[in-house]
């Protein structure tokens, strides 16, 4: 079989590892740090990626940890008037062929850890941080921090938005900041008033900030990701800045009375200042050689679409189905099918490119809209009261991606 190395034991690269497990691959996944662990930031799971996680057989782990909202509404941070709303629950199964789901990042990640524990074709190594990779002859090999080596058929550096083997490959310097800053929070929602707990994901909008909040943890917890505009001194590569809460409370002091409360009801915030690339301009950017680039290495983007694991994720399912299509993943050691990586490689760059481009795009043009002032916020909320679901909605990112909905879902 073939031999899969995979830089990166995030959700990005422990998907890809179980998408080519799954399919046949031998299976060697380094991680830098010596614990897999994940902060507990929240994610959105739409239909799209919901449909992938479901096909690698996890629907029965998945409902025992996510949370399944049936609403999603979008609220004035100003007034707290509801602006618009998207049915989510029973809908999303019946127009997308699978549920709209909230978890915990931590959740998914020693869910996909623990599934990947139950495969003997899988080796996760810890510890152990890719440094750099050469592309010599019919393979790869990767140089390991520890001064040590790994050899396979193929790479997929998936090792974040500051991605070492992206600036070996493509040369084309790190993310910059975006001049926004994302706190997060996640709060029992036993802990807060009555008045503040809540099933359902609500968008806050406001000018130059947004507030999202939705319930994880089968509803237990309250995941809240507070966005305002600022800077901030330091190490942009490293998120989890701890913050000030009573910054946030200021930045918050002419919104509503209950988002307020909510911000004021939550002490521990982490501070993630936003840095991104733009959206890709082409194939080159996801593929180089034998190597593959996944998630936020090839497309890091604002959460403002709350796509960002979801890509990853397709991008994962894509790249395992393309080579074991072509026979690569099952394929012995001297096997000639090998040989034609770097061509399949391209195809699935070539194939994944323009959906995250567009995804990234979008992502922007949402922070845009939703921190909008003066004449422009006021067409926004006009428009979203007079059309409401039709514009929340997004039929090509639920009804796409690599499993996309049957004709008749």
């Amino acid at each position: 079989m073939a031999h899969v190395l995979v830089a990166g034991g995030g959700i990005g690269g422990l998907s890809a590892a179980l998408a080519c497990a799954r399919l046949g691959a031998q299976v060697s996944v380094f991680e830098r740090s010596a614990v897999f662990s994940e902060f507990g930031a929240g994610i959105q799971l739409g239909p799209n990626v919901m449909r992938v996680l479901h096909h690698w057989g996890l629907k029965d782990a998945l409902n025992r940890v996510v949370a399944f909202p049936d609403r999603l509404q979008v609220r004035s941070a100003m007034t707290c008037a509801e602006l618009g709303a998207l049915r989510l629950g029973a809908y999303m199964v019946q127009r997308y062929g699978a549920p709209y789901a909230t978890i915990r990042r931590a959740d998914l990640h020693q869910l996909l850890v623990h599934t990947l524990h139950g495969r003997d074709e899988v080796m996760l190594c810890l510890d152990r941080s890719v440094a750099g990779v050469r592309q010599v002859g019919a393979g790869v090999t990767v140089q390991l921090t520890n001064a040590q080596t790994a050899q396979g058929d193929l790479l997929v550096a998936a090792d974040g938005g500051w991605s070492v083997l992206r600036q070996q490959l493509l040369k084309d310097g790190t993310p910059q900041p975006t001049g926004h800053l994302a706190y997060r929070a996640m709060v029992l929602q036993s802990s807060l008033p009555p008045t503040l707990r809540s099933q359902r994901v609500t968008a806050w909008l406001g000018p130059k900030l947004h507030v999202v909040q939705y319930p994880v943890a089968g509803g237990d917890y309250l995941n809240v990701v507070a966005i305002v505009h600022g800077k901030v001194q330091g190490d942009m590569s490293h998120w989890d800045h701890s913050a000030n809460a009573q910054d946030l409370r200021l930045a918050m002091a002419g919104t509503c009375a209950q988002l307020r409360d909510l911000i004021h009801a939550i002490d521990p915030w982490r501070l993630w200042p936003l840095s991104i690339r733009p959206p890709m301009q082409g194939a080159h950017e996801q593929a180089n050689g034998r190597v593959a680039l996944l998630g936020d290495a090839a497309h890091p983007m604002v959460p403002y679409l709350a796509q960002g694991a979801a890509m990853a994720i397709e991008d994962a399912q894509t790249l395992a189905q393309m080579l074991a299509n072509a026979g690569v993943l099952a394929a012995g050691p001297n096997a000639k099918v090998l040989d034609g990586i770097p061509d399949l490689l391209h195809n699935y760059a070539s194939q994944r490119w323009p959906r995250n481009a567009h995804v990234q795009a979008r992502a922007l043009r949402n922070g845009e809209i939703f921190h909008a002032t003066g004449v422009t916020s006021w067409g926004r909320n006009a428009a979203m009261r007079l059309l409401g679901e039709r514009l929340l909605d997004v039929p090509w990112l639920y009804a796409g991606g690599p499993l996309p909905v049957a004709a008749d879902g």
